[in-house]
């Protein structure tokens, strides 16, 4: 071989050495956040999880191939909210995943650069969150769960289902903004439907067995179930219903599901997909700030037959036959 062909074949090599290396380079692997606001095994939390990870899978975005998943568990608690905030922002995520109002907050005041994904959130302009849904500006995107005026379509149809409810117990988070807003407007809906109402605070949870008991105590008495901290105490809240035979509407479905009499919101699994696209995008290069804040697509009417008949309730057929879920 001549010596100017050598050097020719071994500067050709040479140059092809980086794009041998860049291939032979491990994928990176991204690293996901997620503070749930429910307990750990929760059947509801579980769903949620299997959600979001069949969205990601579906994607491309494997766990234990090119994602790594660090989950933490909230469960309404403020120390374990701080707690896992900090944790979680120390591993230095490539995206937060969250959920409920409070803990988004809580997030995205611990961090104005890490990526937020929220779920479950009311309001979030109001809440200082984004600045517009079209827009939201930062570094916080995701997807709302409803308007602050469904609460006034819970009282409506706790009416429905128990015409002769004049006294109505709303329970409650009284420390944030959405607990605030739909209790407001539960007030302005009151003298429409000619009831009475009083607030039972969410936080505490002797408070909540007192609240209901004493409610039930009155002629014609019901309950409003709002969200924002009642879904971890979803088991105390219609066990005491059940107990003291108060006919209660509650927001999401899950809540029929293990023993409430009636619930209207949206759908609380989908969104989680829909989050993994979200995930996907700005793994891609697209940022928050970019990304419209979605609100939902789908709301659910859940009735309990088997609970309105323990109550000796008879669910009007014109309600059944809107009802989406009926459990018997």
């Amino acid at each position: 071989m001549r010596r100017r062909e050598f050097i020719k074949m071994i500067a050709a090599s040479a140059a092809a050495w980086p794009l041998a290396a860049r291939a032979q380079q491990p994928e990176r692997v991204r690293r996901i956040g997620v503070l749930n606001a429910l307990a750990e095994g929760d059947p509801e939390a579980l769903a949620r999880r299997a959600a979001f990870e069949k969205g990601l899978k579906l994607l491309g975005w494997a766990k234990g191939a090119n994602v790594q998943l660090d989950y933490r568990s909230a469960e309404a608690k403020p120390e374990l909210i701080r707690r896992h905030v900090a944790e979680l922002i120390a591993l230095a995520p490539d995206v937060i995943v969250t959920e409920g109002s409070i803990i988004v907050v809580a997030v995205a005041q611990a961090t104005s650069t890490i990526p937020i994904v929220c779920l479950q959130v009311i309001d979030p302009v109001g809440s200082g969150l984004i600045q517009s849904m079209a827009h939201p500006g930062g570094n916080v995107t995701g997807f709302t769960q409803f308007e602050y005026s469904l609460a006034g379509k819970w009282l409506g149809l706790l009416k429905e289902i128990a015409p002769n409810v004049s006294r109505v117990a709303v329970l409650r988070d009284p420390t944030g903004a959405p607990g605030i807003g739909q209790f407001a407007v539960i007030q302005a809906m009151a003298p429409q439907h000619l009831v009475e109402f009083s607030p039972i605070n969410v936080a505490d949870p002797a408070e909540i067995e007192r609240g209901i008991a004493g409610i039930a105590r009155l002629p014609n008495a019901g309950l409003v179930v709002t969200s924002g901290g009642t879904a971890v105490r979803r088991t105390l809240i219609i066990t005491a219903a059940a107990k003291y035979r108060v006919p209660a509407v509650y927001p999401y479905g899950y809540f029929v599901a293990d023993g409430g009499l009636m619930s209207y919101g949206p759908d609380t699994i989908e969104p989680y997909v829909r989050a993994a696209g979200y995930i996907d995008r700005i793994f891609k290069g697209e940022k928050p700030a970019d990304l419209p804040v979605q609100g939902p697509t789908n709301y659910q009417l859940s009735i309990n037959l088997k609970t309105a008949k323990a109550l000796g309730l008879t669910v009007p057929s014109s309600l059944l036959g809107r009802a989406d879920q009926v459990i018997e």
